[in-house]
């Protein structure tokens, strides 16, 4: 992969950008048992440790040939879960502290040398953008022909360029699928080149409508509204270590979810409700130390499904 990497900057690539999945061995396994134990293992210390060796290597290749590392996402843990609670599979609380989670382990990026536009696919972005200042790229309600979402709209709130997603060349009656899509992403970027155009007031406003669209209505779009994503990205931040601060985040979803629903705010499935408290047990329940974590986790996920070392885990 990294040799790939070295033959696309000396062709002439300029933004170095990939969806890295180290981690995902263990972190799936999590999802489905709505183990968040093993989303703070696999996000937060796995994950950790595989983008930091990635993006260090990433970072020499395109300082080597004077091009730029762009950023990760973590669409293959958080998006997972997003998809996986559309499917009524795993509660969507849940999949919104994993989101939270998430931005620490796509963090690891920036603070190797990446600086961004974000990549589009990682809903984690507002949350990145409020940590670095980066521009971040992001997707929503036209990337449905890849995933459906409850983030169609907050996530065009605080984007610096707007895409879709992967989408299948079959026939459609407007025509084929990657020319409609195309279409509707142009009209996206119309209207928000004219919010633009109307300065700091219009800006503002659409942003706001963008907001209460959604807002309310998901928790995993709840928690990346400006004012929580900020939240969060003060608790990562404030955290001493990746280990803490993954903690951290989860702590702060978990406690913007519960005021945002006692408050109105939120609308939970009262199926869910008592998940919040379940949550934040187990993260509560985590040893301060990394290194008694890791011990602790290496007793209870399954060692076949990936290589210790590769992770610099004894």
């Amino acid at each position: 992969m990294l040799a790939t990497f070295d033959g696309c900057a000396q062709a002439g690539a300029e933004w170095l950008s990939i969806e890295s999945v180290g981690g995902k061995e263990v972190h799936d396994e999590a999802l489905m048992m709505g183990d968040i134990q093993g989303v703070l293992f696999g996000l937060g210390v796995l994950g950790v440790r595989d983008m930091r060796f990635l993006w260090t290597e990433l970072n020499k290749i395109a300082r080597k040939h004077g091009v730029h590392c762009a950023g990760d996402t973590a669409c293959g843990f958080a998006n997972t879960a997003m998809v996986l609670a559309e499917q009524r599979m795993i509660p969507r609380v849940f999949a919104a502290v994993v989101r939270a989670v998430s931005a620490v382990r796509t963090l690891v990026c920036y603070e190797c040398g990446a600086v961004g536009p974000g990549k589009d696919c990682g809903y984690e972005n507002p949350i990145l953008k409020a940590i670095t200042g980066f521009p971040m790229a992001m997707e929503g309600k036209t990337a449905a022909c890849a995933h459906l979402s409850p983030l169609g709209n907050i996530a065009a709130a605080t984007c610096d360029t707007w895409s879709n997603e992967s989408v299948q060349n079959i026939r459609l009656l407007g025509g084929m699928a990657p020319t409609c899509c195309l279409e509707q992403l142009i009209y996206d970027c119309r209207v928000m080149n004219e919010a633009l155009a109307e300065g700091r007031d219009g800006a503002l406003l659409y942003r706001k409508w963008l907001i209460a669209s959604d807002a309310h209505r998901d928790p995993q779009a709840y928690i990346l509204t400006p004012e929580n994503a900020i939240a969060i990205a003060q608790a990562i931040v404030s955290a001493p270590t990746a280990y803490d601060a993954a903690k951290a985040a989860a702590l702060a979803a978990l406690r913007l979810m519960r005021e945002g629903h006692k408050d109105g705010a939120l609308k939970l499935n009262p199926r869910e409700v008592p998940y919040l408290d379940r949550l934040q047990k187990s993260v509560e329940a985590t040893p301060a130390k990394e290194a008694e974590f890791i011990d602790t986790m290496m007793g209870q996920v399954d060692t076949t499904k990936f290589v210790p070392a590769d992770y610099e885990i004894g």
